[in-house]
């Protein structure tokens, strides 16, 4: 078996996960560079850069995941903030989802026919995370559901998630498009996705990046605390 690679997103910029290993500069030809956070354990990376941010529709996921690749990890963790499409969800609720809508996100590491094979989250893989992330948070996690993948940076208007909440559970930037990459590359692919605001139009209060901010800082700290026991259990 290889090694775990772990990809944080928005809801873990800021924090201190993984801060203490020793970091590796990862270059390929024509690629965004990768800083990748060494531990005895598993390595770890920013989806949106160490450095310098990379807002959702810059992210390079074939150099994030190549570099995990690069470096021996077979299987990945990934962590997203979600926006929940659903009047019962609430900030902090965790979803491990078990499909995908990215309709016109067109993401490929071919210019071939190979890029028709069909791609989505690694069953097995998914279940023994899902697992193991209620076992060690103590809390319910939502086992499955749909991840509708917009192009982003914005948030989504009002309309808009009217029509994504009638075939989805959440909604982010980024999984889906990562999803893929990973499974031409090779890699088991999972994702946590933790619900950090309640998408425009579902809630009385309205939505702004204050309140997303908001919603991302008081969930921070037990995403992290879980994620660190979480990793050492898969590793």
């Amino acid at each position: 078996m290889g090694r775990l690679g772990i990809i944080g997103g928005h809801g873990l910029l800021g924090s201190a996960f993984a801060c203490y290993a020793a970091t590796i500069a990862i270059e390929a030809p024509d690629r965004s560079p990768v800083c990748v956070f060494d531990t005895r354990d598993y390595a770890f990376v920013q989806r949106h850069g160490h450095h310098e941010y990379r807002p959702p529709h810059r992210v390079d996921h074939l150099a994030n995941l190549g570099g995990l690749a690069s470096i021996g990890c077979d299987r990945i963790l990934a962590v997203g903030s979600v926006g929940g499409l659903r009047t019962d969800q609430r900030v902090s609720d965790v979803v491990v989802p078990d499909d995908f809508i990215a309709l016109g996100q067109a993401v490929s590491t071919f210019e071939d026919a190979q890029g028709h094979g069909v791609r989505g989250f690694d069953a097995r893989w998914r279940r023994a995370m899902t697992d193991t992330w209620q076992e060690v948070s103590g809390t319910e996690v939502t086992d499955g559901g749909v991840y509708w993948q917009t192009m982003g940076p914005r948030f989504e208007t009002p309309a808009e998630i009217r029509l994504l909440s009638q075939f989805a559970d959440i909604v982010g930037m980024t999984v889906a498009s990562e999803c893929i990459i990973a499974g031409e590359l090779g890699l088991s692919y999972a994702a946590v996705c933790v619900i950090d605001n309640l998408a425009n139009g579902l809630s009385d209060d309205t939505l702004s990046m204050d309140s997303f901010e908001a919603g991302k800082a008081a969930n921070q700290p037990s995403t992290v605390a879980t994620l660190e026991q979480v990793a050492r259990a898969l590793a």
